[in-house]
């Protein structure tokens, strides 16, 4: 992915989003303006730097940039959190510097230390994962609930490739178009962390090249943190089930995220998870065959 065509790409999607009224200025020009958001001027205005500063900038000129300047451009674009971490890292990739964040290297194995973790939570599904959402380690209830990812052969699993490549997958994340944006926005923002990455790069060609969904989808340069949430599910044991997720990055472990679901007790999603468990527990050959093997 070239630096420069990321960089003017983000900038212009962006800039399309904001319009003069979200931006507080008048709307000079009425119906007859012929750009959808700001016009570059407007957002050099905002940014405090000169039009022709802020045209090199969106023709994809960051690497001079200062981190006062980059914060002004996020300001005037009113990025969010993860949007103006994301403009830092497509920055920190043009001067070939390492992102303001922790190294992050394309792990491929967990600690042992981690899946011992993993195993103790007993009650709710939770898995280990790398920003290419490579599934790395699972617990057996984790396990249970992502059955259908674990059908093929291949391995490690990733999300990305069975909800834009396997049929099944629409049947499996009932808002399909939720599950679309979390998905793609996620490998973009790591796209931004790991331009270094070569499967990721390779993941993120094969499904440019093999999906018209996850095409359309990552040319809008959206990008997110996903912290905390609800995501529902339509499982092919039990049916459907909507959780809780909580998702944190391991700092002594850079590059590895742990989700864990969760349901409130007495709800009929609690209900589901118990019966999942019991699902798990009575289908040992459905719901715990070929686990990933940790790192010794």
């Amino acid at each position: 992915m070239d630096a420069a065509h990321e960089i003017r790409e983000f900038l212009a999607t962006r800039r399309a989003k904001i319009t003069p009224q979200k931006a507080g200025l008048p709307a000079f020009g009425g119906a007859n303006r012929r750009v959808p958001g700001l016009r570059r001027e407007e957002v050099a205005m905002l940014a405090g730097v000169s039009i022709d500063y802020y045209a090199r900038l969106e023709r994809g000129q960051l690497a001079g940039a200062s981190e006062e300047v980059l914060d002004a451009l996020s300001r005037a674009l009113q990025l969010d959190e993860a949007e103006h971490a994301h403009l830092h890292d497509l920055a920190a990739a043009q001067r070939h510097r390492p992102p303001r964040r922790a190294a992050r290297k394309a792990k491929t194995a967990v600690p042992a230390s981690l899946t011992r973790v993993l195993d103790s939570m007993t009650d709710a599904p939770a898995f280990i994962r790398n920003g290419r959402l490579d599934i790395l380690a699972v617990n057996p209830l984790g396990r249970a609930l992502y059955a259908p990812l674990f059908t093929g052969s291949g391995r490690p699993v990733n999300i990305a490739r069975f909800q834009f490549l396997d049929p099944t997958s629409r049947g499996f994340f009932p808002d399909w178009n939720a599950a679309v944006h979390t998905t793609v926005s996620l490998l973009r923002t790591e796209a931004g962390r790991a331009p270094g990455d070569a499967e990721l790069t390779g993941l993120i060609g094969e499904l440019v090249t093999r999906s018209d969904e996850f095409r359309a989808a990552w040319a809008k340069h959206n990008v997110r943190l996903h912290h905390t949430g609800r995501k529902p599910f339509r499982h092919p044991a039990i049916g459907e089930i909507t959780l809780d997720f909580d998702t944190m990055e391991l700092p002594a472990h850079p590059g590895l995220t742990l989700t864990a679901y969760s349901a409130e007790p007495g709800t009929p999603d609690h209900d589901a998870l118990r019966l999942l468990a019991s699902w798990a527990a009575t289908s040992p050959d459905e719901a715990h065959q070929d686990a990933p093997v940790p790192d010794q």
